[in-house]
């Protein structure tokens, strides 16, 4: 019997894909560990380049901001983004507005963020004649973070919503349970896992965010990416090679939670039913 012979190209387009994505992410991290200061030529193994990033006052200002506008947008995009995912998907609209909110709450994810953040430049222009307080600073990168962060929130609970079991909801009402205490003791729990991933890539998406960044930062308000690219004007270094790496760190550890986090939230439902 003649065996059937598998296609060789589509694997060979997989790892040529993976490699293409990988091997300059290798690259840097190797040149964060070289002890060369400039070129190729490798010099050696040292962690000096990641010991001076404990010792810069700027990076460590830097790491600062980015942190505090990660997880200050962040907390409100979550409580935002699952309120608006909530409302849609259980208040009767009408098809107009539902449609309507569908055309918006997508809006921010397709539309260009160069395009995004020359909007909010006219808008926070705009709000100055009224109060001093949005000054390009902080206020305004939080804002300008929210207003993205806020639809892939929405859009993560929204596909939990979409596999969420009506009957149990139902059961609740016919238990003689409030619409409030129906929100707090069932929908919330049982959506948990989609707000934590919700939560966890709007968190990751602020912290790789520089076009919106440099749009509404003012001096004070200086975050990684913005200092990276100032920092790559000058003369990229190793020490820019390592702070390139950690980020890169901090995304995987990231992106490993929230997969360990959606895994242990569906293995407890399966053990529930």
């Amino acid at each position: 019997m003649q065996t059937r012979r598998k296609p060789i190209l589509i694997p060979a387009l997989a790892l040529g894909t993976l490699a293409f994505l990988y091997i300059p992410l290798m690259a840097v991290a190797s040149f964060s560990v070289n002890n060369s200061r400039f070129g190729l030529t490798w010099h050696g193994f040292t962690w000096k380049w990641y010991l001076e990033l404990f010792r810069n006052e700027q990076i460590l200002e830097a790491v600062g901001n980015t942190l505090f506008l990660g997880l200050v947008s962040t907390v409100i995009a979550t409580v935002v983004g699952t309120a608006l995912a909530i409302g849609m998907s259980r208040f009767p609209w009408s098809k107009k507005t539902s449609a309507f909110f569908e055309f918006n709450l997508y809006m921010p994810v397709i539309t260009p963020e160069i395009v995004f953040a020359g909007a909010l430049v006219i808008a926070f222009a705009s709000l100055r004649y009224f109060s001093s307080a949005f000054e390009p600073g902080m206020l305004n990168m939080i804002i300008g973070h929210v207003t993205f962060q806020v639809a892939f929130v929405a859009l993560v609970v929204r596909s939990r919503l979409a596999a969420f079991n009506n009957e149990i909801e139902e059961a609740s009402h016919d238990l003689y349970a409030s619409s409030w205490y129906t929100l707090r003791k069932v929908i919330l729990p049982m959506l948990t896992p989609g707000i934590v991933s919700g939560a966890m890539l709007a968190f990751t998406l602020s912290l790789d965010d520089f076009i919106i960044s440099f749009f509404t930062a003012g001096p004070t308000s200086v975050t990684l990416p913005l200092y990276i690219y100032a920092e790559v004007h000058r003369g990229i270094t190793p020490k820019i090679h390592a702070l390139s790496t950690v980020g890169l760190l901090v995304t995987i550890i990231l992106v490993i939670a929230s997969q360990k986090i959606s895994n242990s939230f569906n293995e407890k439902e399966r053990d529930d039913a």
